[in-house]
């Protein structure tokens, strides 16, 4: 997985990524997950469906295996969400083996 490249969406007010929260059944946290595309024009669609009013705030960030790498020890994300459909959407969430 790694050895791809990937989009991320980033702000470009504050400068941070667009991630998922997904919530235990308790409806507890369970972390911060980056969510990633594997095309830009799905990141632009994930977008445009789910938060148009706030599209012009997000820039697109392409990343190699080992950039992510290093974004993830920086922001401290619990793991990826990986965006399989930008519309319904379905994200495929995996946790980080440290």
């Amino acid at each position: 997985m790694f050895s791809k490249s990937y989009y991320l969406l980033r702000s470009n007010i504050d400068g941070r990524y667009l991630v998922a929260q997904p919530l235990t059944e308790a409806g507890e946290s369970v972390g911060s997950f980056l969510l990633l595309f594997q095309a830009d024009y799905e990141a632009l669609s994930y977008l445009s469906t789910h938060a148009e009013s706030v599209t012009s705030h997000f820039v697109l960030e392409p990343v190699s295996g080992t950039q992510l790498t290093q974004v993830m020890d920086r922001w401290s994300f619990r793991g990826v969400g990986l965006v399989k459909d930008p519309l319904t959407p379905q994200i495929e969430f995996m946790i980080r083996d440290r």
